[in-house]
Formats: C-alpha cells, sequence, structure tokens
C-alpha cells in the first residue's frame, strides 16, 4: 500500500504471489531446456525475423538467441550464460539445478517453512557438496606431469557426444584433442596460459562434417589475386607484412592541377614511384634467400592492400602474395611460420621471415582457401570445418568450442570427476545420510539441505527421462548399487552413474565417460546462489524509472 502512496502506476506482487511467479518462471525455462540435457537430448529449432533456421542443443545457444520476457527467466538465463563463459559447459546442468532447488524448497514453504530457513539450509548443503566434490574428483596428472592423451580423447568424447551424433563425436574427437595439445604444448608447460584463440575454427561449405579436418598449421578464406601467381609453393620464405603497397589518397582533401598530358604523366609516375620503391626492396629480399634456387619460394601476406600493377611485378617475380588478411591471423601466422609481422619495409632481413613447407591454394565453387602447412614447430592450429549447410556448420562449431574448452579444462585442472550422473547421485546419497547436526543444520534448517539433496538428483533424472526409460526405476538401481558397495565395506569408492544404452546403473570410470571438475563447482555454486535469491524475494515490483522522457522539463 505504501508503494502505491509513492508510485500510483506502480505494479506490485507481494509475498506468495512473487514466489510463484518466480518458481513458475524458473520450472517454465528448466522445461524448456531440460530435453537437451545428455547424449540423448532433443534438438531445438530457432527461426528469426528474417527466416533463418538453426538447429541446436547447446544451452547457452539457445539462452542468448531466445527472446525471453519473464524478468525471473531473464536472471537466470544471464547466470547460466556466464558459467558457459566461464567454464565452457554446463549451461543446461544450471537452469535445471536452479528450477529443482526452487520446486523442492517450494513443497517446504507450502508446509509453512520460511525462505530464509531453506536458504540457510542451501549454504549449509552447498559447502558440504563441494567438499564432498574435492574427495570424489580423480587426480590425473602423470608421472612427467602431463596427461595420457588416451585419456583426454575420453573426455572430448564425452562433451561432444552431448551435442553430435555419435558418428560425428568419433571423428571430431581426436581433432579437438590434438588441437588443445598443439597449443598447450607452445607453452612450456605452463598450462593455465594455454590461449585457445590460438585455435582458428574455419568453416567450409563443402561435403558433410565427417570430413572435417585438423589443419597443423594455418588456413586462410582467400587466395592470390593474380592469374600468374603459383598456387603451390614449396620450401616457402613468408614474409608478414602490415605495409600498404598500393597508392593512398591523402588524408586533406587537396587537389592537383595539370595543364599537359606530360605534367599528368610525370604526375603518375611520381606516385607509382612510391609503392615501387617499397615491392623493389620485397624483391630484393626474396632474391637474397632464394637465389636461382627453384626449389626455394617466397610468400608474401599482407594485412593491407596491394593494387593490381603491384600484385602484377610480384607475379612476374613468381611471388605468390594475399592481400587483406584478418588482423586475427597476423598472430597466427607469426606462430605458425615463425616469422615476425613488419610495418615497414625499410629493415627487411632473412631473420624476419617464417618458413612453411608447403603452402597452397585451394578453389572451393567461387572461394579460394590457402594452406599454410608442413611447418617446423607450429604453436597454432587450424580446424576446418566441413558441412554441406550453415546450421550443420554452426552445430559442429558450437561443438568443437566445447570440446575445446572440455580438454583444456582438464589439462588446467589435472583433475575430472567421473561421469553419467554419478556425482549427483553419490552427493545426495551423502548429504541425506550426514549427520546434520554436525553439518550446523538444526531444526527445520534441515529442510534446506533435504531441499538440496533431492534437487541434486534432477540431472540423473533428466538423463534417463531424455533416453525414453523411467527415471525414478534406474536411479532406483543405482541407489540399491551404491548401498550395496557401502554396506559391503569396501574401503575403495564405487562410482555409479546411469547407462542411458540400455536404461540401468554403470560405473562412468570404466564407460570412459567424465565431467569437468570447474563445470560442476560453478554450476552448484552458481546455481545456489540464484535459487536462494529468488526464494528470498519476496515482492515483485515494476516500478522503475522509465527510460523514455516522458515530456521536456517546463
Amino acid at each position: 500500500m505504501s508503494l502505491q502512496l509513492l508510485n500510483p502506476k506502480a505494479e506490485s506482487l507481494r509475498r506468495d504471489a512473487a514466489l510463484k511467479v518466480n518458481i513458475t518462471s524458473a520450472e517454465g525455462l528448466q522445461s524448456v531446456l531440460e530435453t537437451n540435457l545428455g547424449p540423448k537430448g532433443t534438438l531445438k529449432m530457432l527461426v528469426d525475423g528474417a527466416g533463418n533456421i538453426k538447429l541446436t542443443k547447446d544451452g547457452k545457444v539457445l539462452l542468448t538467441e531466445m527472446q525471453i520476457q519473464s524478468p525471473t527467466a531473464v536472471l537466470i538465463a544471464r547466470a547460466a550464460a556466464a558459467q558457459d563463459e566461464i567454464t565452457g559447459d554446463g549451461t543446461t546442468t544450471v537452469v535445471c539445478l536452479v528450477g529443482e532447488l526452487l520446486r523442492q524448497a517450494y513443497r517446504f514453504i507450502q508446509e509453512g517453512v520460511h525462505p530464509r530457513i531453506i536458504t540457510d539450509g542451501f549454504e549449509i548443503a552447498r559447502k558440504e557438496a563441494l567438499k564432498f566434490l574435492d574427495e570424489f574428483k580423480i587426480d590425473k596428472k602423470g608421472e612427467d606431469g602431463a596427461i595420457d592423451r588416451e585419456f583426454l580423447l575420453q573426455v572430448a568424447r564425452s562433451s561432444l557426444s552431448t551435442k553430435v551424433n555419435n558418428e560425428l563425436t568419433e571423428v571430431l574427437g581426436p581433432i579437438v584433442t590434438d588441437a588443445v595439445l598443439n597449443v598447450s604444448h607452445s607453452n612450456d608447460n605452463n598450462s593455465n596460459a594455454m590461449d585457445l584463440h590460438m585455435v582458428e575454427i574455419m568453416q567450409m561449405q563443402h561435403l558433410s562434417p565427417k570430413d572435417t579436418l585438423f589443419i597443423k598449421g594455418l588456413v586462410l578464406d582467400h587466395g592470390g589475386r593474380h592469374p600468374d601467381m603459383p598456387i603451390r609453393v614449396e620450401n616457402a620464405h613468408v614474409l608478414i607484412l602490415n605495409v600498404s603497397l598500393e597508392y593512398e589518397k591523402t588524408e586533406v582533401n587537396s587537389g592537383f592541377y595539370y595543364s599537359s598530358a606530360d605534367q599528368r604523366d610525370k604526375l603518375a609516375a611520381s606516385e607509382r614511384k612510391f609503392v615501387d620503391e617499397k615491392l623493389k626492396k620485397i624483391i630484393d629480399l626474396k632474391n637474397e634467400v632464394c637465389g636461382l634456387d627453384s626449389n626455394k619460394g617466397f610468400v608474401i601476406i599482407n594485412q593491407k592492400g596491394i593494387d593490381p600493377m603491384s600484385l602484377d611485378v610480384l607475379a612476374k617475380h613468381n611471388i605468390l602474395a594475399l592481400r587483406r588478411a584478418k588482423r586475427r591471423n597476423m598472430e597466427r601466422l607469426q606462430l605458425v611460420t615463425g616469422g615476425e609481422a613488419q610495418n615497414s619495409v625499410e629493415d627487411l632481413s632473412p631473420s624476419i621471415l617464417g618458413y612453411s613447407g608447403l603452402i597452397y591454394t585451394e578453389t572451393i565453387g567461387e572461394e579460394k582457401f590457402t594452406y599454410v602447412t608442413e611447418n617446423k614447430d607450429p604453436k597454432s592450429c587450424t580446424i576446418l570445418i566441413k558441412g554441406s549447410t550453415h546450421y550443420a556448420l554452426n552445430q559442429t562449431k558450437d561443438a568443437i568450442r566445447d570440446g575445446l574448452r572440455a580438454v583444456a579444462n582438464v589439462i588446467k585442472d589435472n583433475t575430472v570427476v567421473p561421469g553419467a550422473g554419478a556425482y549427483f547421485i553419490a552427493a545426495a546419497n551423502h548429504l541425506k545420510k550426514s549427520n546434520m547436526t554436525k553439518l550446523g543444520a538444526k531444526g527445520k534448517t534441515k529442510t534446506g539441505i533435504e531441499a538440496f539433496a533431492e534437487a541434486l538428483l534432477v540431472v540423473p533424472k533428466t538423463l534417463v527421462k531424455n533416453s525414453g526409460y523411467d527415471a525414478l526405476d534406474v536411479l532406483a538401481l543405482c541407489e540399491d548399487e551404491l548401498e550395496d558397495a557401502q554396506d559391503g565395506g569396501d574401503n575403495e569408492r564405487r562410482y555409479v552413474g546411469v547407462d542411458l544404452n540400455i536404461g540401468d546403473s554403470c560405473d562412468p570410470t570404466i564407460e570412459g565417460i567424465w565431467d569437468s571438475y570447474r563445470v560442476l563447482r560453478n554450476a552448484i555454486s552458481g546455481a545456489t546462489g540464484i535459487a536462494s535469491n529468488l526464494l528470498l524475494c519476496d515482492e515483485l515490483l515494476r516500478a522503475g524509472r522509465s527510460t523514455l522522457k516522458e515530456g521536456a522539463p517546463q
């Protein structure tokens, strides 16, 4: 009532109504995304205003491209998208956990428990779940400090299988693993300095996704601009330039007046001389390093333009020249060839040149692609995605991005967590059996821990449900197996996950199914924080200042 006196236009929802709106919005978002979870998840078709179609099961893509009206759902979507930006995965998991935490909490709220007591229980449960995660994880650091490639392949397959089909997963797994290893080895074993931006992801609308290639070098999406230039250069010396090899207009408006054709020719010749002097220095360098040896080649890759006359001069000297290379590729080129980018042609010397064993141009339709390959020690690489349609290319690209981050996370953390929902089943079991008084939960606060433990099971339940099996049956089998292992007095920890192929329990460490440690850690922390904030929200106001001016001041 007090708000209405301050602002008659204000809309407000109080107590139960506000809570119900928040919980309904969270459950609504959960119901949209939960069918995407896991390798058996379904696809969503997004159609934008222009009629472009996108098929995806990536939670990040859905949340960023869907139009969401509910403010509560927008809040959850932003937090889940941030999870993807930080760790590279776990978007759908966060949305499912938030929705389920609120649903389980609402059961107790309806019985008269105050939301603050439940959120206190959530906080105790979160700390205990993260502590249990640290005990549950498996250290994978080898004797030499490196992680086995075969194991990284399993991690890549676990991530990729949730985004693309099994056949494509087998193709992309080795590609993703080799790409990350190529970049990580270049950082002198400082895995935290790994830069995944040095993996160029290039799309080529050609053939099918199964023809996707890993190239230990660089692919540029353009070729030589002169018909006489060589399309295949072996033992190539590579000159990386950021120099304009064309006549540039003056920065201020100026006019030149001439009274005869002779004067005009002199003016044109003086303009040309400016560029010709630069070309002469480049050709002199080429003659110095190649001499008369026909087995050696020379390639120029320039970030700025090269005019037709300059291209003609370079073609006559059998030099392959590429112009207007993308800025992001200039740094990668230096890492691949070992050369140094030059902003001037004044101090050219053989020491600044890069080397590549083979550079060749491939033409597909009207597009040209230049491959820089067979390099001595490339510290950058390219994943060349192929596909017949735009949505197939985008779907493969999203899967590769997630796969790269998953493998990189394991190398950075040196630890993994058994997948197939094993952690969630074990953590829920651990919380239910813990002495809650020792954890610091007394009286009604225990309801928060109970709700949290039950909510954790949403991940394995959803995985089973998406596979077409009965979630309660499979979960009961897993819990029974976990109980038997604990009752047997076996000191070794048993890992029990869900087998989505036969609707039974399995050991994910034997099946080779792995989750990323940092993804689970961030997902649990993030989901608990959002759920707690939404539970404590007892009033929903639409009384903010309008961004539109209501009229000019008098």
